[in-house]
């Protein structure tokens, strides 16, 4: 997150009167953008990483663990460290693995709960190979140094979302009452958010704007003893402070569905983001296009979110429910109602996958676009006037259907063309999968590209193993000009399919078949593709893509038929840890067995292929075959996700009663696990002092399951 700009925001009935001055002052600084910087060549190719962390309280002798809402005093204590921010160079971590480092040390920023952090390197990482060695121990230390700047009983920890976040009773340090003016929960304070203006007054607004709180509500997961039909214990259907309390009483909190009620369930989670700097206009655009079609498979692969309000869910990834917390569509645009005073019926929230791509590729057919797409036609002419391209102003044109939700009063005395501000309100409140990020008003910095899908990992190994395997893939795909296009509509359905249970191992997306119509690697991956870019093509659409596994799409045909007839089991007999069955692919998916036979590369194998081709010294090498070891095993099972564990930590927990219920002492343990984990990481111990039952090398139980979440890699 960006800086906060500071001013007086405009509730949303005086925001609304100022939402058409705001788009339109929006699209001349986009416009002043586009003509500085559409020639624009040779940046330098830069990417960087984004972690987030939740911030707890636990000590072993404390039965409870909590949500510190200590975020300022924090940011803080580490914005007057001068000792870090004058020493010129990261400081060294315990076991001095960051030794080689030139990297300054990393920066930290606000989120919008105030138990979050996000920290990002002291800058981007550059193209070298041997820098991508660097990222793990950065993220290491980036976790040292916010735990410097805490208490002793505070800890940087990264989950997706605290399991009890909304859960009756205590919750947070300090504590706050609940339903509050701004958000107006039943579940959580407004002091969760950040109390800079922006948060409070987004969350207030959106709700506002749709006439309701906004409405998210996940399948509870039916274990062998929940009650059924279930019905949410937690909400109080008597609570008359405010009048959207009277939304539960009118059906906002249906069966069998886990209800929140408030940003906060989904702004409050955490994310790996990673942001690439294409060398020009051109390749940014290749880029967006040709990675979003991989989003829900990374979504599926990072799954770690099955814990909401202290209930199992029976989703395992946060998107939708981000989805829902931001959405503040009016009824109007959801079709409950007709159109009367709003222009259009929106299909998506402004948190949603994205709907567009943006490159003049020829290999780009009409067929993948989106039929139904609504864009703002005054809007798109404006762009196109003031010379940019079709394809790129129908995208704009499509993120400006949206209102500014947060507006300052001291920003709109005068339009500023060095500056991005207006623009920013509209583009940085289109949270889609990816993101298309041109350079600011100085022209600094080079069109960039953000990847947006993946869930955080519970270690820096993993993050950084994900990190970097996204950084290889833009290589890969660049150097071999490979075609991953598929309808823009099924990437929708493959996000989808990305929140089921364990998706990685029990669901098939969309992918496209052939990604290089005149050359491609054997099954072995050991020969180099010939970069051929062919003419555009005529066949079926429907004959380019597919139905495959994640595992086929990571490691390929070959790999995926030699690991997919021992599928994993768990060790745990409680219903809400199964044993993973694979779903039978209907006939209504698969027209015969041919497609199942067809040979699919794998995208690891094109990853090792590209390398064999570039020149990698043996020991970073070595070092990237560990991190691309990891995903392969996620994706074949061998390895679970973080979503799995969690699942598997929860059903062996002696107070677990096998009703979907995980209860402050499950909690606490599980948060407990997860400090050590980060701890023995942290000091260079590695993982297998964690690892098993029984005692572990660092003198304590061993964590339950962990080494089927992290192997034998540390």
């Amino acid at each position: 997150m960006g800086l906060l700009a500071l001013g007086t925001a405009l509730d949303w009935p005086e925001a609304k009167k100022q939402a058409h001055l705001v788009r339109s002052w929006g699209i001349k600084q986009l416009l002043e953008i586009w003509n500085k910087a559409k020639g624009k060549e040779r940046d330098a190719m830069l990417w960087g990483d984004e972690v987030e962390y939740l911030v707890v309280t636990y000590s072993k002798d404390d039965p409870k663990v909590l949500l510190s809402l200590r975020q300022a005093d924090i940011l803080k204590a580490l914005e007057n460290d001068t000792a870090l921010s004058k020493a010129g160079c990261a400081p060294p971590l315990p076991d001095g693995s960051n030794s080689h480092t030139s990297q300054p040390p990393p920066v930290f920023h606000p989120e919008f709960g105030r138990f979050m952090l996000e920290a990002t390197p002291g800058k981007p990482w550059g193209i070298e190979f041997k820098e991508l060695l660097e990222v793990e121990p950065n993220m290491r230390l980036r976790r040292c140094i916010a735990k410097a700047h805490m208490l002793s009983n505070e800890y940087p920890i990264t989950l997706t979302t605290f399991p009890r976040l909304g859960s009756p009773g205590v919750f947070t340090d300090p504590y706050y009452p609940v339903s509050g003016p701004k958000l107006r929960s039943q579940f959580v304070p407004d002091e969760i958010a950040n109390p800079h203006i922006r948060f409070p007054t987004l969350a207030a607004n959106i709700r506002s704007r749709r006439g309701r709180k906004v409405q998210v509500n996940v399948p509870v997961f039916k274990d062998e003893k929940t009650p059924w039909p279930w019905k949410d214990p937690t909400v109080n259907y008597d609570l008359h402070n405010w009048p959207e309390d009277d939304d539960v009483r009118n059906g906002a909190a249906p069966e069998n569905f886990i209800h929140m009620d408030a940003m906060a369930f989904g702004m409050g989670s955490c994310c790996l983001q990673i942001t690439f700097q294409a060398k020009n206009l051109t390749e940014g655009r290749q880029m967006y296009d040709q990675l979003s079609p991989l989003g829900p498979i990374l979504l599926a692969l990072t799954a770690a979110t099955p814990v909401y309000k202290g209930f199992l869910a029976d989703t395992d990834v946060r998107w939708n429910q981000i989805s829902k917390a931001v959405d503040d569509r009016t009824p109007e645009e959801l079709g409950e109602k007709p159109l009367v005073n709003d222009r259009w019926r929106i299909p998506k929230s402004r948190y949603a996958s994205n709907s567009t791509y943006i490159s003049e590729d020829p290999r780009l057919r009409p067929e993948y676009l989106d039929p139904d797409l609504v864009i703002d036609e005054s809007i798109k002419q404006q762009l196109l006037d003031g010379g940019m391209d079709d394809r790129l102003a129908t995208h704009f044109a499509h993120l400006f259907i949206r209102d500014p939700i947060v507006i300052f009063s001291e920003d709109l005395k005068e339009l500023d063309l060095s500056k991005t501000d207006h623009f920013e309100n509209i583009q940085s409140t289109n949270w889609q999968h990816m993101r298309f990020k041109p350079p600011p008003a100085d022209n600094s910095i080079g069109w960039r590209v953000e990847f947006r899908p993946m869930e955080i990992q519970i270690t820096d190994f993993e993050n950084a193993a994900f990190a970097v395997f996204i950084v290889l893939i833009t290589r890969v795909i660049l150097s071999f000009d490979l075609n991953f296009y598929i309808p823009i509509k099924k990437v929708d359905e493959n996000m989808e399919t990305a929140h089921a249970r364990d998706a990685v191992l029990t669901r098939k997306f969309y992918f496209r078949r052939n990604l290089f119509p005149t050359a491609r690697p054997s099954r072995s991956g050991s020969s180099t593709p010939v970069a051929s870019r062919p003419p555009t093509p005529t066949g079926p659409v429907e004959d380019e893509y597919r139905l495959m596994s994640v595992n086929e799409i990571i490691n390929g045909t070959a790999y995926a038929k030699a690991t997919s007839s021992s599928p994993p089991s768990s060790s745990s007999s409680s219903s809400s840890s199964p044993p993973l069955k694979r779903r039978k692919t209907s006939s209504s998916e698969v027209e015969d067995n041919e497609e199942e036979d067809e040979e699919f590369p794998g995208l690891i194998p094109l990853v090792e292929s590209y390398l064999d081709s570039v020149n990698v010294d043996v020991a970073t090498r070595c070092q990237l075959a560990t991190y691309l070891d990891l995903i392969r095993k996620r994706a074949s099972g061998e390895l679970w996700t973080a979503a799995r564990w969690i699942r598997h930590f929860v059903a062996r927990h002696p107070e677990y009663k096998r009703d979907s219920v995980v209860g402050e002492g499950i909690t606490r343990d599980l948060v407990a696990a997860v400090v050590r984990i980060g701890e023995c990481e942290v000091n260079g111990r590695g993982f297998r002092g964690v690892c098993g039952a029984g005692e572990g090398e660092d003198g304590e139980e061993g964590v339950e399951g962990v080494e089927r979440l992290l192997g034998g890699f540390r």
